[in-house]
């Protein structure tokens, strides 16, 4: 009746995203968590959250909820998991102790499982000998060639010495596993390559992720699987796990690697030339609609030529055929080109909030700015809303209006380079201190009465103005731009351009 049932649960669409509390949202974990969420979603299934946390000693406090909010952040959410439980619990590895402890017990009494005395340092030596003869590192049996009472002794000798066994599995000789991946499509493993008799329990008691996984999949009626192709390694293991207890085995897709387009190599945690936690995006102020298109179009391709998209809109068309079996590219500028054109479509009032935290942040505003200084902020933001990649740009782009002008660069020295300059910039500071009103659409008719007075137009008009008040040649809207300063701040500006020039 109980295999009954789990068969018919497996017709059903059950996928699961199960990260390591060991750290924060890696990218290439959140385009796998991605993956299986647009199947569940499309195919009207379920996605589950489980926690693999059998790895003490590297998990790191708050790394679960790091990941379940960076998660939530990117806009998913789950239909099981440890927050909000679920028929097929407990949904934490550390908690589901007493269900692999029974079944690694049955492996062993069929004699598909054993204990091992090998210490690290035997170990290790082994290692060290295969290398030296270039062979693949591999666990030799340690009770090849002894009798039954030869093996005895040596296991109660361990045990005399305070030796803590692992459990190993014993990997059937002379079998081919293989299975019809739903990415890269037929694979095949022979036994012999595996490296060997492999652990299943660690000497803490904790379960090897080998095990866990295949008893959890089964446990939760996983019907498909996808994860990263380095992972194709670990699934002959598992599908031995598999046989060993007569379990259906989930289908597997395997998704291509990510690779620094900038260097060519896999994305690697240890590559500090890329940004690669999801943390360290929602700190720069990228939109989680944008990072989700983004991560989404790495190793997917939609039909068509279009690359934006809503998430309601992924869900609707995504087809797990279209996950491409090629290395996906991690572009750092096409991740801005992409948040750029959501930021341009976002509601101010978004992109003000986010743009005003960077700005606290960074020590241009107070605190706790009062209503005049939100209301200038407001404005300020509106002026770059269109350029910024990321609200973080904020910063760096409007550091005029905290820090000042930046030195003048010599580009910008050849503009001014000409008899006309002198005269615009003279004519725009007498009229300035004249303007009753100081907005920008009081300062765009100013500049034009000059266009209108002197019959100098155009770049020859703009450019000085632009220069003298804030030493670039380019930048938002000069009326706005020149608002904001305010008219104490622009005539001190103009007067220091205009003495520079009659020197």
């Amino acid at each position: 009746m109980k295999e009954a049932l789990i068969t018919l649960a497996k017709s059903k669409i059950r996928v699961r995203y199960a990260p390591s509390p060991t750290g924060h949202l890696h990218i290439g974990n959140a385009r796998t968590a991605l993956f299986n969420y647009l199947f569940a979603r499309h195919n009207k299934g379920k996605f589950i959250l489980r926690i693999e946390d059998t790895d003490l000693k590297r998990n790191v406090a708050d790394g679960e909820k790091s990941q379940m909010d960076n998660l939530k952040w990117l806009g998913m959410d789950w239909d099981e998991g440890p927050d909000i439980g679920g028929d097929y619990g407990p949904y934490r590895q550390s908690e589901r102790k007493s269900i692999y402890d029974p079944l690694i017990q049955q492996l062993i009494d069929e004699g598909k499982a054993y204990e091992s005395y090998m210490t690290e340092d035997e170990l290790k030596a082994q290692r060290d000998v295969q290398k030296a003869n270039k062979e693949m590192p591999h666990y030799v049996y340690e009770f090849a060639g002894m009798t039954e009472e030869e093996k005895q002794a040596k296991i109660a000798a361990a045990k005399a010495a305070g030796l803590k066994p692992v459990i190993r599995f014993h990997v059937p000789e002379g079998k081919t596993y293989a299975w019809d991946d739903m990415v890269k499509g037929n694979v095949s493993f022979e036994s012999k390559t595996v490296g060997g008799d492999f652990v299943i329990k660690k000497r803490d008691g904790m379960p090897t992720y080998n095990f866990a996984v295949v008893v959890d999949d089964h446990m939760m009626q996983i019907s498909h699987v996808f994860r990263g192709d380095d992972h194709v390694a670990n699934t002959p293991k598992q599908l031995m796990i598999y046989e060993a207890f007569g379990w259906e085995a989930p289908k597997f897709g395997h998704m291509s690697l990510i690779i620094n387009t900038e260097t060519g190599k896999k994305l690697s945690k240890r590559d500090e030339t890329v940004l690669q936690f999801i943390e360290q995006y929602r700190e720069l102020g990228y939109l989680p609609e944008a990072m989700l298109n983004f991560i989404i179009l790495l190793g997917w391709s939609p039909v068509g030529e279009s690359e934006l998209f809503t998430k309601r809109e992924f869900i609707k068309m995504y087809d797990e055929k279209r996950l491409s079996k090629s290395p996906a590219s991690f572009d750092g500028k096409k991740l801005e080109w992409v948040n750029n054109q959501y930021i341009k479509k976002a509601d101010e009032n978004e992109v003000f909030a986010m743009s005003i935290r960077q700005l606290i942040k960074a020590g241009r505003l107070p605190k706790r700015p009062d209503m005049s200084q939100i209301e200038w902020t407001r404005t300020l933001v509106s002026l770059y809303k269109n350029q910024m990649s990321y609200t973080g740009q904020i910063v760096d782009l409007a550091d005029l209006f905290f820090n000042g002008p930046a030195d003048i660069n010599d580009e910008a020295k050849a503009e001014l380079d000409n008899e006309t300059a002198p005269i615009v910039l003279k004519e725009f500071r007498k009229r300035v201190e004249d303007i009753d009103v100081f907005e920008a659409t009081e300062i765009q008719k100013t500049i034009k009465s000059i266009q209108k007075d002197t019959k100098i137009k155009g770049r020859q008009l703009y450019m000085p103005i632009r220069i003298a008040v804030s030493h670039e040649m380019h930048g938002p809207e000069l009326p706005e731009t020149i608002e904001l300063l305010g008219r104490e701040t622009t005539m001190k500006h103009l007067d220091a351009m205009i003495a520079e020039l009659a020197k």
